[in-house]
């Protein structure tokens, strides 16, 4: 598949990878099953957006939201996340991928967390498409911890502005994501990126995350590439 034609291709790309317990559900599969088809579609669109020329890639994988989930499918998430990175990270690394986790490493496993420190640890000089994980992430946790790292720093009420939280954010270095893609047709936010997504771009596709394809990824670009971004101010077509 080639570029989308015309298409100004986004910096940063964000996606809720929602489905994949549906997906499983139509084929009269187990809801880990799904999760398992979906953690496998990652490769192709990493190496998709890669192509396309995109710098920043974050998928939303596990909420602070998704421990009240049933214990066996938490416990089968974490599974999934751990067989990833033993799979992928040379793969990603040798792709010059930098991977990027959002979220709290404490409440996963311990040997989990090592697993995940050592992956970015191992790409952190990567210089090519960053993939920024969100496991065990929300968007409101992400910015109460950004407020406590800044009041452990000693600085005054009136040195805080959206510049410096920014700066303590998960995402830190990274730009705001240019288009937020949702898949399963639900057109919810679901607590992810919050403070970084304030002029973000949507799309929604009722594709499952699993039949998420080079193809809704063009469709996705195509679509923002039409759009107009005014950040709140006016254009002369305003």
């Amino acid at each position: 598949m080639s570029t989308p034609e015309g298409a100004h291709i986004p910096q940063h790309i964000a996606v809720i990878m929602d489905g994949n317990g549906r997906w499983a559900r139509k084929r009269g599969l187990p809801r880990l099953a799904g999760h398992r088809a979906g953690t496998e579609n990652i490769r192709a669109i990493v190496s998709e957006a890669d192509r396309l020329g995109v710098r920043y890639l974050t998928l939303y994988a596990f909420s602070t939201e998704n421990w009240n989930r049933p214990s066996i499918e938490v416990q089968g998430l974490m599974q999934i996340l751990g067989d990833f990175i033993d799979r992928e990270t040379q793969n990603l690394h040798e792709q010059n991928v930098c991977l990027r986790h959002l979220g709290r490493l404490d409440g996963l496993m311990p040997a989990l967390a090592r697993k995940v420190t050592y992956a970015v640890d191992v790409t952190r000089a990567n210089t090519g498409l960053t993939l920024a994980i969100a496991f065990n992430y929300g968007g409101r946790t992400d910015i109460v911890d950004a407020v406590r790292r800044i009041i452990a720093s000693g600085v005054s009420a009136d040195q805080v502005d959206e510049q410096r939280i920014t700066a303590h954010l998960a995402t830190a270095g990274m730009p705001d994501p240019d288009i937020i893609i949702r898949t399963s047709g639900e057109r919810r936010i679901s607590n992810f990126l919050i403070w970084q997504a304030a002029y973000s771009e949507y799309w929604f596709t009722p594709v499952f995350w699993p039949d998420f394809r080079a193809e809704q990824l063009q469709q996705a670009i195509s679509e923002y590439g039409r759009r107009e971004r005014r950040f709140g101010g006016l254009t002369e077509q305003s």
